[in-house]
């Protein structure tokens, strides 16, 4: 017996065009692969996560087509279809298997993940009864993603008879989540003795990445297959039937994992690639400064989507160091990127005078250094608008945490790669982007971060060291240990009051941040749902 899974890249809510792809991968899967059963992913239809479409009046009739169209098609495979169903009025999270032009079983999800970034809660109920279908004389079991993650399902599944598990799966990218997947089937496994086959979708979808890594384990636990890391993939799996029922899965290709930096890197490529695409941008265009985090978002940029799609523009003022012009011009020359040099001298001199009366009597503070990151946000707007690229912007997770950012300013724009990346996390990402060709001059590496904005400005004035920031920014938003917890991991009073202080005041700010690639556990978006207007204390 031979089953294909096969790891897709579909649109959220685009049920005709996500409906047409999986005929086409279902023949070709037939015709190349000759494959028995073929699989697709958790929700393949509308794609995952498809959030409030799925309360949309016409869903019902969309899907209705969209499974009429797969069953018209008579394919001899059989196929394993996620989409969203109603029975009896309520809404599930479904699985159908097809086969000749009939629907011979379906399965709705038993247990809903509502933590992190999901919350199927709000949408589906869930089902209650296990799914085994025998297929070749061999009793299958089929269960959707987080009934994984459960003992039940699994368990309920081999008391009914099953001899395989297959599971479809819309599981996002975040760092160390392979490793974890694979803890938790291999303990589904050692419980049950039964081969699990796991598929999952891959692609950008706004802030989340899928990073497919399909694989089938045998009933020893043992990695017999997995498919590649953030791309489309057909892998096939032959099984083995022996006299007594039992099912051995042959070993097949098993793509490699990436190390920790490279794996971020690819999913930062990706989630831009599939942004920019998925939504109709011819290219991009980003603010460059010789700085680092720039430097990175530029080289993530290029390598998504080829330099000719790729703008960057330096805007000059009378503090930014020669330093910074030169490694600009590095970097865009090093990357082959349509370059431009704008100053802002004259455009910041036209917002002050035409404010001198406003600001009689008041001495220059960070206001006139805010102006500074919004001129430099009004050009590269109106190059967007002109030329209806997306503007790219460029803040870190640390920056963002504590608001050291400009809201209009150097936050204008509609997709921040970055967003979820901490400070060392993003010297580690520019030396890892090095070993593949050296794209980001070293110095721009080894010298102290500034944001240029004022005289001999650079960022620890204002902020502790970013290990040490980073570390209690992991602490709080990752792990929401209290500040009297932080402080007892060996950081002082004073530092912990004021970063997690500054992360509680700047909520407003990252409300009206552009969205940015999940490859935390948290991030700021779905994951971390803070009010604006609070009067919590920081405390235990």
């Amino acid at each position: 017996m031979r089953i294909l899974m096969v790891q897709s890249n579909p649109l959220v809510g685009d049920i005709p065009g996500n409906t047409k792809k999986l005929l086409a991968s279902a023949k070709q899967g037939i015709t190349e692969h000759a494959a028995d059963i073929i699989v697709f992913s958790e929700l393949v239809l509308t794609a995952y996560p498809p959030e409030d479409l799925l309360l949309r009046p016409s869903l019902d009739k969309r899907i209705a087509t969209a499974l009429q169209e797969i069953q018209n098609a008579k394919l001899e495979a059989y196929l394993v279809v996620g989409y969203p169903g109603r029975v009896n009025g309520e809404l599930y999270n479904m699985l159908g298997v097809y086969h000749a032009g009939k629907c011979l079983t379906t399965y709705s999800k038993q247990c809903l993940p509502n933590y992190q970034v999901f919350d199927e809660k709000r949408y589906f109920s869930a089902g209650n009864e296990a799914c085994v279908l025998e297929i070749n004389n061999t009793p299958i079991a089929f269960t959707i993603c987080e009934d994984l993650w459960e003992k039940r399902p699994m368990h309920e599944a081999k008391e009914a008879g099953a001899k395989l598990m297959i599971n479809i799966n819309g599981s996002p990218f975040h760092m160390n989540k392979i490793q974890d997947r694979q803890e938790i089937i291999q303990q589904r496994i050692s419980e049950n003795a039964m081969p699990v086959i796991y598929v999952n979708q891959v692609g950008g979808q706004d802030e989340l990445v899928f990073d497919g890594a399909s694989m089938a384990f045998d009933q020893s636990g043992r990695l017999c297959a997995m498919a590649p890391l953030y791309e489309e993939a057909m892998l096939p799996i032959d099984c083995i039937v022996d006299a007594e029922g039992e099912v051995s899965i042959s070993e097949t290709e098993k793509a490699p994992l990436p190390g920790i930096a490279a794996g971020i890197y690819q999913a930062l490529v990706l989630g831009l690639k599939d942004y920019v695409n998925k939504n109709g941008f011819p290219g991009i265009v980003l603010g460059l400064s010789g700085g680092i985090d720039s430097a990175l978002t530029l080289a993530i940029a290029v390598d998504a989507l080829g330099a000719d799609r790729v703008q960057a523009v330096m805007m000059p003022y009378a503090y930014t160091s020669e330093m910074s012009l030169e490694d600009a011009q590095k970097e865009a020359m090093a990357l082959d990127v349509n370059y431009q040099v704008i100053p802002i001298a004259d455009i910041y001199n036209s917002f002050t005078q035409a404010l001198t009366d406003e600001f009689e009597g008041c001495s220059p503070d960070i206001t006139e250094q805010n102006i500074q990151a919004r001129s430099r946000g009004v050009l590269l707007m109106a190059i967007s608008n002109k030329k209806n690229v997306l503007v790219l912007t460029t803040g870190n997770k640390s920056e963002l945490a504590v608001g050291y950012s400009t809201l209009y300013g150097d936050m204008a724009g509609g997709f921040d790669v970055i967003k979820d990346v901490p400070k060392m996390l993003v010297y580690e990402l520019s030396r890892y982007r090095n070993t593949l060709g050296e794209v980001i001059p070293q110095r721009v590496i080894d010298r102290a971060p500034s944001a240029e904005l004022a005289p001999d400005q650079v960022d620890e004035d204002n902020l502790p060291p970013y290990p040490e920031l980073d570390q209690i920014l992991e602490f709080y938003i990752e792990e929401d240990l209290s500040a009297e917890e932080i402080i007892k991991k060996g950081f002082a009073k004073e530092t912990v009051d004021k970063v997690l202080r500054l992360v509680d005041i700047n909520e407003h700010k990252r409300r009206q941040a552009p969205i940015g690639i999940r490859v935390s556990k948290r991030g700021f978006g779905k994951d971390r749902r803070y009010p604006v207007t609070s009067g919590w204390k920081i405390g235990d």
